[in-house]
């Protein structure tokens, strides 16, 4: 039997974005189909410095919901990010970008998982999938209904971006780590934080349709490696200094290699006492000159 809702929840939607008010319609329209299913709604769309017109057409869209937009000179998508997180209001928080749009049905199917485990104390949110344009599933259906972002990928073998509807009170505790005056990290070493002390509930329905466009950051993520080494190594160092047990083999090599990789990028020497595991440790080893002449050809790609 499900447990209705005491009040209306209110849903705060995250938008950082730079030089795409061509697309924020689509995001703006997807947001308003979504108003009918009883949802308390703020979108907070924080402008990166855009030198197109997304400031007029924020400011154009008819306010059939709260809408709030903030300004701040070019510092990257995850200072975006981490300044809405401050300014948000809502029950839920939910990341949204400017190339996203939600489906026509994602607040409904927000209303019901939310109903259904508002009892669940030791989660920090509820994972849902995204799709593609074309409708096509951008990664797997879910093994585990309970888990965390860690075990998901390096323990489940899952694959793809997911949307992630996290709890207010736990997400204003963390924000993205940048490192050295860079501007990207991987959301993911955010979410290793959260697993350290929370799990995820999953459920395998698309809230969220994805269309990377050419100058975005996962379509050139070698040039987002590059510019951002420090955070990138940080990250893969914070998985090898974890209790390995379980990792799949493939995800414990790509772990690797992307520790040595960055190892190079930073000019950072192989600490081998930070490494957990004896298998890591023998695994470093025998990859890491072959890893360094990879590195050094990955410097040439442009």
């Amino acid at each position: 039997m499900r447990i209705k809702m005491s009040k209306n929840v209110k849903i705060s939607i995250l938008t950082p974005t730079y030089n795409r008010a061509k697309l924020l319609k689509n995001l703006y329209n997807s947001i308003l189909k979504n108003t009918r299913f009883g949802l308390d709604i703020e979108w907070l769309i924080m402008d990166d410095g855009s030198t197109d017109e997304t400031k007029e057409v924020v400011q154009n869209f008819k306010k059939d919901f709260e809408i709030k937009y903030f300004y701040q000179e070019n510092q990257g998508k995850m200072v975006a990010i981490n300044k809405l997180v401050e300014q948000a209001t809502g029950d839920y928080i939910i990341d949204c970008d400017s190339d996203d749009y939600f489906t026509e049905n994602a607040f409904e199917i927000m209303k019901e998982a939310i109903e259904k485990n508002q009892n669940e104390k030791d989660i920090y949110g509820l994972c849902f999938l995204k799709f593609d344009q074309n409708g096509n599933n951008m990664g797997d259906n879910f093994k585990n209904k309970k888990t965390t972002m860690f075990d998901l990928y390096f323990k489940e073998g899952e694959t793809g971006e997911k949307a992630i509807l996290f709890k207010r009170e736990i997400r204003k505790k963390y924000k993205h780590e940048l490192e050295h005056g860079e501007k990207f990290v991987t959301e993911a070493r955010m979410y290793h934080k959260m697993d350290e002390k929370y799990k995820l509930i999953c459920i395998s329905e698309p809230i969220m349709i994805c269309e990377y466009q050419d100058k975005g950051y996962t379509k050139n993520i070698i040039k987002q490696f590059k510019e951002n080494p420090f955070g990138y190594y940080n990250y893969f160092l914070e998985i090898l200094k974890k209790d390995m047990k379980g990792v799949i083999f493939r995800k414990r090599l790509y772990a690797i290699k992307h520790f040595i990789l960055f190892s190079y990028l930073t000019g950072n020497k192989v600490n081998m006492k930070c490494i957990k595991n004896f298998e890591n440790k023998f695994l470093v080893i025998l990859l890491y000159f072959p890893g360094i002449l990879k590195s050094k050809r990955f410097l040439k790609k442009k």
